[in-house]
């Protein structure tokens, strides 16, 4: 199927045109009949040389031009209407300039009541006005809906016009402009809209921008005919069930969900009139919405605009600009950003604008993530731009150099905080994240993984060159007292009185656990490197699964460090429950069970032989 809009001077014989070309009525009201006026978008169809080819007639009055653009903003062509007994009208070059400001590139023009004028002058006119224009030369034909002369060669041209427009992707993301709703007892709420892109069946789950919640399509016809599965291009009737359903309008836009941005700022390119000649509220017209905008100025025909709701827009989008009720001409908008930057500073708007300069609104993946450094996959593709890279992280794309950068500079913070922190030179990934400025915690441990400069321990990022770090000489000799006692009694932690004798507080005990100096089983409980393996080895010779006490006395320790060097060993996979009572030792095969080569194993060894190890 294909979809034309009409558009055409007030009186210049539309609705009577595609009347004659398809047999059906496109006055929906019977105000309109009675009056000979369209109010309202009407909705019709013909069959041309095999191909479905439907009809959106606009109202050509200047009351209504909101109307003629919720009608032409989602189809890709139009049939422009000038009558050969009245020639070039005001709406003629009102509704033009729509199509210009929209970017419509195929159209067919029918010079009307071809029996109550000459229309080669009109044809002439009229060809040379649309040539200057985005739809450039078209085809025309001088017709009479009244007599019939002409319409055989305006369905010819017709059917060469639908059979020259580009193919539509039916893969794309949804979003169906509604034009249309209404209610049909027994069955709910009806929308209706043209698909001018994707794929829509029976089932689907959609959403709106500003809608309360997922609703569902019970029922699809396109041409008053039952479908299962309808692709563009297409007219299209869904009866939708759901929260908000009862709610929905013109104006409104049904989308696949978690694949749209709800837009409320927007940076724009705008043809047809300088920024700065701009009233500053103005309402922008896309698809079938018509929204009240604010329009800040920034660079000579680039904008920021303030929806007064927000809308499902894409980089590269088509709109207009247009004053209700005014005479200025409407102006073309190309969306450039989605998710523009806040202009706080000082000469931020300036620098946006130049920035703005460079942008073209062809949706570029590579050029988005240079301007952003880093970006969610799924919001990239959200924003219309294809992906150019793969993830760094998780969803997480970055601009190769700004990745660079990053991970310099993660690599200078870390080496200011080993510098300033030399008991605890590990800095904290999250405060890493934090001193970056960055959005997720896993952009620090990939870049962390990129950097050789760097090694991650137990949720900190160290130097490579100090991934156990140097102890202060007052600590050193207080660890090495500490090693004097627990090689007299190895599994006999130190009480809390004799750490605060040696000045060995929380942080101190930390530093000591990271050099390696000391294995910290709890809070306050620390035993040499190696006495897990050693307490494992010493529960091993017990004859069967033993309890905490049965531990204990074997270990010649206290239930104070019994119970919690037990669940380190649950934890480091040496022993296991048998019950809630007892444990036993897991095997030696694939536990670790060889004790590792440490110097602080060797009461003979001292920190200040292990900050030396070339002694």
């Amino acid at each position: 199927m294909r979809v034309l809009a009409t558009a055409g001077h007030v009186d210049h014989g539309k609705s009577a045109l595609v009347r004659a070309l398809t047999g059906m009525e496109p006055d929906r009201y019977e105000e309109e009949r009675r009056r000979g006026l369209t109010l309202d978008l009407g909705f019709v169809w013909t069959s041309l040389a095999g191909e479905r080819l439907a009809f959106v007639d606009v109202p050509g009055h200047e009351r209504f031009v909101a109307t003629m653009l919720a009608g032409v903003g989602p189809v890709p062509a139009v049939l422009f209407v000038v009558a050969a007994d009245q020639g070039w009208q005001p709406q003629s070059q009102e509704h033009l300039a729509v199509l210009d400001a929209l970017g419509v590139r195929h159209a067919v023009l029918a010079v009307t009541r071809s029996d109550l004028g000459d229309p080669e002058p009109v044809r002439a006119d009229a060809v040379e006005r649309l040539a200057a224009t985005s739809l450039g030369t078209v085809a025309s034909v001088a017709v009479s809906a009244v007599t019939g002369t002409g319409l055989d060669e305006l369905r010819a041209a017709l059917a060469a016009l639908a059979a020259a427009l580009p193919a539509p992707d039916t893969g794309a993301d949804l979003r169906l402009w509604l034009d249309r709703a209404f209610t049909v007892r027994g069955h709910g709420t009806v929308v209706t809209g043209t698909l001018g892109a994707g794929t829509l069946s029976v089932g689907d789950r959609l959403v709106t921008a500003d809608g309360p919640g997922v609703l569902r399509v019970r029922g699809l016809q396109s041409l008053h005919e039952e479908h299962t599965c309808v692709g563009a291009v297409a007219r299209v009737a869904v009866n939708v069930h759901g929260p908000g359903a009862a709610a929905l309008r013109r104006g409104q836009a049904l989308l696949t969900p978690d694949r749209w941005l709800r837009t409320e700022v927007t940076d724009v390119r705008v043809t047809g009139e300088p920024v700065a000649g701009l009233p500053r509220c103005v309402t922008l017209h896309i698809g079938t919405a018509a929204v009240p905008v604010t329009v800040r100025p920034l660079g000579a025909d680039t904008a920021r605009l303030t929806l007064s709701r927000g809308l499902p827009l894409r980089t590269g989008d088509r709109a207009v600009l247009r004053e209700p009720g005014g005479s200025r001409t409407p102006c073309g908008v190309t969306v450039l950003d989605v998710r523009p930057p806040r202009l706080a500073r000082r000469g931020a708007g300036r620098a946006r604008a130049a920035e703005l300069d460079t942008m073209t609104g062809r949706p570029d993946g590579l050029a988005e993530l240079r301007r952003r450094g880093l970006v969610q996959r799924a919001r990239l593709r959200a924003m219309g731009v294809p992906v150019p890279a793969d993830p760094v992280a998780g969803d997480w794309l970055a601009d190769a150099a700004h990745w660079s950068e990053l991970q310099d500079r993660l690599a200078a913070r870390v080496d200011e905080h080993a510098r300033a922190h030399p008991l605890e030179p590990g800095l904290p990934a999250e405060a890493a994240r934090r001193l970056l400025g960055l959005p997720d915690r896993a952009l620090v441990d990939a870049l962390a993984a990129a950097q050789p400069r760097l090694r991650a321990r137990d949720g900190r990022l160290y130097p490579a060159d100090t991934l156990r770090p140097v102890l202060p000489a007052p600590v050193g000799a207080a660890v090495d007292a500490l090693r004097r006692d627990l090689a007299r009694a190895p599994f006999r932690a130190p009480e809390a009185g004799r750490l605060a004798e040696l000045g060995l507080d929380r942080k101190a005990l930390a530093a000591a656990a990271s050099a390696g100096a000391l294995l910290r089983i709890a809070d306050q409980i620390v035993l040499l490197p190696g006495a897990d393996t050693e307490a494992a080895a010493v529960l091993r010779a017990l004859p069967g699964p033993f309890t905490p006490s049965e531990a204990r006395r074997a270990l010649d320790t206290t239930r104070r460090v019994a119970v919690p060097l037990l669940e380190f060993l649950d934890a480091r996979g040496l022993t296991e429950r048998v019950d809630d009572q007892r444990r036993r030792c897991r095997t030696q095969e694939g536990n670790g069970g060889a004790r590792e080569s440490n110097p602080f194993l060797d009461p003979n060894v001292t920190c200040d032989d292990a900050r030396n190890p070339d002694k």
